[in-house]
């Protein structure tokens, strides 16, 4: 039964959605089925509503903040929310489930596939939002530790495998040494680049951009985040939790690709977002589903210039 419906569903996006490439499709048909698929827990979501639903999750970090963790938050709200599972330091982002387990060491980007669980389960053209729920990550983590003279603005980066290949979505030492000669005077500029050490891997290889001894020589008004986690290890507990907390004061972003990009976008502000290459063009997704992480404005940029000139335009 679950392979003629799944067939029909991909017969009905073809038809629904000409226009994406098939070899994309199945993501349609998969968000497709698991709306459909909740149709089981209508009666415990919505008539008995007790503390039943176990959320369990280790895949890719972007979708676990685009799709998983609203879904979360959604039950928690609802009163059906008994338990979450996630990866190591996740702790701070489920703050408001009472019993997270941090069971899983590596992410595992193939664990989601068959995970018809959640409403909205990869990457998709449209999106269910009646089990979704925007998480206040930024009400809950601002504070008066990590407040600067001047506003907040900070980069965003990673350098590392993309699909297999080198590295695609990144800024690099030239792109940043523009940006931070024209700002660092206006902003307390923050620059985040996580080590492999402070995250969790998801299967793409953190690569050395060689950037952070260049920019304690060139640009020592600007702070590093790998500098604030050792300064401040008293008053964090991981590095996740660093990141909420700086992040929770700014309103000022410029970020790259992938769950960099997804976690800026929590804090409302604007997030400008380099994305060349990836999934999300194609199904729009800087207009839809990102934007509704915190009401933040998504401006979507495709090359290093775009980004200065939205830079100019908006900062």
């Amino acid at each position: 039964m679950q392979r003629l419906l799944l067939s029909f569903l991909y017969f009905f996006t073809t038809l629904r959605y000409p226009s994406i490439d098939r070899s994309i499709r199945y993501y349609l048909r998969d968000n497709l089925y698991c709306r459909l698929f909740q149709a089981k827990y209508v009666v415990k979501d919505f008539f008995i509503k007790k503390k039943y639903k176990t959320i369990h999750y280790h895949g890719e970090f972007q979708q676990e903040l685009a799709f998983i963790l609203p879904f979360a938050y959604w039950h928690h709200l609802n009163g059906t929310l008994f338990k979450t599972i996630s990866c190591k330091d996740t702790k701070e982002l489920y703050f408001f489930s009472s019993n997270h387990e941090e069971r899983y060491e590596v992410r595992d980007w193939t664990s989601n596939y068959d995970n018809f669980e959640v409403p909205n389960m990869t990457h998709s053209a449209s999106y269910s939002y009646s089990k979704w729920k925007r998480v206040p990550l930024k009400q809950h983590y601002q504070n008066d530790v990590f407040v600067f003279g001047k506003p907040l603005l900070v980069i965003a980066n990673k350098y590392n495998i993309e699909w297999n290949e080198q590295p695609v979505n990144f800024f690099d030492i030239p792109t940043l040494n523009t940006i931070l000669e024209k700002y660092k005077h206006r902003y307390q500029i923050v620059y985040n680049r996580p080590l492999s050490s402070q995250i969790v891997s998801d299967n793409s290889e953190i690569l050395d951009l060689h950037e952070y001894a260049w920019m304690r020589d060139k640009h020592p008004e600007v702070i590093l985040m790998n500098d604030l986690y050792l300064q401040h290890r008293d008053k964090v507990n991981n590095f996740n939790h660093l990141q909420l907390m700086v992040y929770a004061n700014c309103s000022h972003f410029v970020s790259v690709h992938g769950g960099t990009a997804t976690l800026a976008s929590y804090f409302g502000g604007i997030n400008i977002l380099l994305s060349k290459k990836g999934i999300e063009h194609q199904f729009n997704e800087y207009e839809t589903i990102f934007p509704l992480l915190s009401g933040a404005r998504i401006v979507h940029a495709k090359t290093e210039q775009q980004v200065l000139e939205y830079l100019q335009e908006l900062f």
